[in-house]
């Protein structure tokens, strides 16, 4: 399909093997844009490298990517954020010493190849975006705190903020829940869901709270040894007997 079809994301026939370790077998998923898929599987399904093959941290044994009908299967990894691809981690990759303010100029100068924002126009105009997203985000308080004060679940949400500098149209999440109190993951997520709502970019998070799969996705991916055994609405995918089977773990407890 091309980029008028509406896609932003098409994996064609992935594959990709450690030795005798099969991570991906002939993997085809398509992404359209605005939608919200989560990709779940046990550890070792395959997620992982799914989502390094799309950012090019992996390259697939065979097989193509394409993004918005472009195939950016050998690009380097930055050549791919700076079309439009853009990942947060499950431990956040800040800059501990600097402010919150500071993080976010810097994750603007890499998504714009220049170190240029300390000083005049380049800087106001960097500022202005940053406190854009920082009000979105609800970080706003945070503003000159150092990182390192920071409690983790605002250190989730900065990592998450600066992913959007570049404007993206497709956004990674890696377990953006994980590590957060039980009390704490759905306002996060509402925070995070409400943010994004206000950019015209996919969204693929990976995510093992089935109750946040549920409430937060339009569609769901299952992984399993490598392979795609489920992919749909949340409500089908995490009913299916493959996926209560080998993800969840119901069939095996009934």
């Amino acid at each position: 399909m091309s980029a008028a079809s509406g896609l932003v994301l098409s994996a064609k026939g992935l594959n990709k093997s450690f030795g005798a370790v099969v991570a991906a077998a002939d993997i085809h998923i398509d992404i359209a844009r605005g939608e919200r898929v989560s990709l779940i599987g046990s550890n070792g399904a395959g997620k992982t490298t799914f989502v390094n093959m799309i950012t090019g941290y992996l390259k697939p044994d065979s097989g193509r990517i394409e993004l918005a009908g472009r195939d950016v299967t050998p690009l380097h990894p930055r050549a791919i954020t700076r079309l439009g691809v853009a990942r947060s981690f499950q431990i956040p990759q800040l800059f501990p010493e600097l402010s919150v303010l500071d993080n976010m100029l810097v994750a603007t100068a890499c998504q714009g190849g220049h170190f240029s924002f300390w000083q005049g126009a380049h800087r106001a105009q960097a500022v202005a975006r940053a406190d854009a997203l920082l009000q979105r985000f609800g970080l706003t308080e945070h503003r000159q705190r150092r990182v390192a004060e920071l409690p983790g679940g605002v250190r989730k949400l900065l990592d998450i903020a600066m992913a959007l500098t570049g404007s993206p149209q497709l956004l990674l999440l890696d377990e953006p829940t994980s590590g957060v109190s039980a009390e704490e993951k759905f306002p996060m997520m509402e925070t995070i869901m409400n943010a994004l709502g206000q950019e015209a970019l996919s969204v693929l998070f990976v995510e093992h709270d089935m109750d946040i799969v549920e409430r937060y996705a339009t569609r769901v991916v299952a992984f399993y040894a490598g392979r795609v055994i489920a992919d749909g609405a949340p409500r089908e995918a995490l009913r299916s007997d493959d996926v209560r089977r080998y993800v969840t773990g119901e069939l095996l407890t009934e």
